[in-house]
This record gives C-alpha cells, sequence and structure tokens, in this order.
C-alpha cells in the first residue's frame, strides 16, 4: 500500500455548533455565517431576512434536502439546521413509526435512543459531504442545565449542555470544528444591605471547555468572545473554493449498501421493487432512497430475509 503523507494546515470548510439558551441569538449569528441556507425544523426563523426551507414534518424530508444540497452546491456557502434538538425528534418520530411504537420508550432494552443515533450518524456522514465540496455547515441547539456532581468533590453545580438525548450529544460534539456556547454574561455585587445581586446581561460566546458548559474549537480562540459574527468572521475569510476539484472525487458508499445493490443486482430485480416490499412492510416509505436505509436495517432484517423479499416481489409480480 501506498501512503499518501499531507504535512502543513489544511484549509477547508467549518463544521460549527452554536448552542445556547433559547432567544440569545443563536439562529441571528447564524444568518451572518457566508451565503447561509436554513433548514428550519422549528419555524424560528420566521422574523430573520434569510432564505429557508421549512422541515418540520419528517426525517426522511431532511435527509432528501441535505442530498439536493449536495447535488447543487452552489446554491449556498453555509448549510445551516436550525435546530439540531428538533432535528432529533424528527429521527425520533422516524424511528417510533419504523418499529410501530408511539413512544422512543417502547423499544425494548432502551434500543430506540441507539437507532435514533444511528439515524443522526446518517445525516452528519451526508454533511461531511457538504463540507467536501466547500460548504459550512452549522447546527443551532438549544442549552439546558443539567445538575453534575463530580465524585471527588462536595457539593452540585448546574451544567449547561445541547438539549439532546445522551447518545446523539456526543456525536455532534465530537463532529463540529467549533462548538459556541451563548450566554448572557452576569457577575454578583454586594449591595449596602450585604445582599447579592446579580448584574450585566452582555451577550458573550465561549469556546472552550469548561466544568460548567460545553464549548470547544479547534482553532485557537480567545476563551471568551463578543456574541457577534466579527468575532469569528476571519475564521472565513481565508477559505478558497476548491468545489470544482472536490466535486471530481467520488463519494464513497457505506459498505452495507454496496452489498444490498449487489444482493439487488445479483437476483436481477430493481431497486423499485426492494422498495415497494420494504414500504408494504412499514420499513420506510417507497420514495425513499436506498442510502437512507440504515446499516441496523440492512443487517438485522434485509439480508436475513432476503428469500421473502424475492419471493414476495415474485409473488407482486404474478398478481399482475
Amino acid at each position: 500500500m501506498k501512503l499518501n503523507i499531507e504535512s502543513g494546515i489544511k484549509k477547508r470548510a467549518i463544521k460549527c455548533v452554536i448552542m445556547g439558551c433559547e432567544g440569545i441569538g443563536k439562529s441571528t449569528l447564524a444568518a451572518k455565517f457566508p451565503e447561509p441556507l436554513f433548514i428550519d425544523t422549528e419555524n424560528g426563523t420566521s422574523s430573520l431576512n434569510v432564505r429557508r426551507i421549512i422541515c418540520n414534518k419528517s426525517w426522511t424530508d431532511l435527509i432528501e434536502i441535505v442530498n439536493e444540497v449536495i447535488k447543487e452546491p452552489s446554491i449556498c456557502k453555509t448549510l445551516v439546521v436550525d435546530t439540531a434538538d428538533w432535528a432529533e425528534q424528527l429521527a425520533e418520530e422516524y424511528v417510533c413509526s419504523k418499529n410501530r411504537v408511539a413512544s422512543i420508550e417502547a423499544i425494548a432494552y432502551g434500543k430506540g435512543y441507539t437507532y435514533v443515533a444511528d439515524e443522526f450518524t446518517i445525516l452528519l456522514k451526508l454533511l461531511d459531504k457538504c463540507i467536501d465540496l466547500g460548504l459550512n455547515t452549522v447546527f443551532t441547539a438549544h442549552a439546558k442545565p443539567r445538575k453534575y456532581e463530580l465524585p471527588e468533590e462536595q457539593g452540585q453545580f448546574d451544567r449547561w449542555e445541547m438539549k439532546l438525548s445522551r447518545q446523539v450529544a456526543p456525536l455532534l460534539k465530537e463532529w463540529c470544528d467549533m462548538l459556541l456556547f451563548c450566554n448572557y454574561k452576569t457577575y454578583v455585587v454586594t449591595t449596602e444591605n450585604n445582599k447579592k445581586k446579580a448584574q450585566g446581561g452582555k451577550r458573550v460566546m465561549y469556546t472552550t471547555h469548561q466544568p460548567t458548559f460545553d464549548a470547544k474549537n479547534r482553532f485557537g480562540l480567545p476563551e471568551e468572545l463578543d456574541l457577534d459574527f466579527s468575532s469569528i468572521a476571519h475564521l472565513f475569510a481565508t477559505q478558497s473554493p476548491e468545489k470544482c476539484q472536490v466535486c471530481e472525487t467520488k463519494q464513497v458508499e457505506r459498505p452495507t449498501i454496496t452489498k444490498l445493490k449487489s444482493m439487488i443486482s445479483e437476483a436481477g430485480v430493481d431497486e423499485a421493487d426492494i422498495k415497494k416490499i420494504v414500504a408494504l412492510r412499514g420499513h420506510y416509505k417507497e420514495e425513499d432512497p436506498l442510502d437512507s436505509y440504515t446499516d441496523d436495517f440492512i443487517t438485522r432484517w434485509m439480508i436475513p430475509n432476503w428469500k421473502k423479499v424475492l419471493e414476495a416481489i415474485k409473488e407482486s409480480k404474478e398478481s399482475k
């Protein structure tokens, strides 16, 4: 095997997560990124003068929108998913529908959350393709406080984290280049009556991890910045479009999808036949692409039931 060794700083598009409480200005900040296109999952951008695609009904719609952006990368320079937690709700509804349950908790052994994480991983991989095409990708995410206690210390404190499940939150934190925690900067003063009073309220964003909140960046940013795009604008000023070069590179297909397509070809059936049977069984919609099938579904249902699937296709054709 010939090793392809690279060195030095490699410029590419940026993966960013903007986290903060409601009303802090997450979407407003995202709107100042280069030529943004919002995928609005919560109808929260109506007061902003931005380009948007409303997607608050279906997880498959969200996946399809990202696929369309991949096909037409010139449509924007930044793709914004607003918000991550509402997108996760769509994924939960999709998993519940596919497993025919009313609640994600109804799936045995807590596997429902694992299935949701699998779906979210598919979304992140698609957004990685957007990155390869030179598109910045941004998630906005609501923050929530959670009681946290260190085992070696007494007492507990509130810690701000993304309003996501314990399975999805780590995926998003690991995936991004920059996790900005937006909050109001307050400080406590003592009055003449020795009473404590909170003052301040300046909006700031934090860029490095602290015991009381999640944050990160890979660009050596100061720990605290004003909540304004000008604070990070220099990160995007040096980006040079290399879309034509990147478009020529082949998209890497998931091994399970490759295997499934090979099985379809060997069996002499069409993808449309497979989609029809899968839809009849209630697993996916007939219009869903094969790429949207999860690895778990392919390995645990499609492959073990392959003969039955082919028999169902044969019976369907004979009945016509």
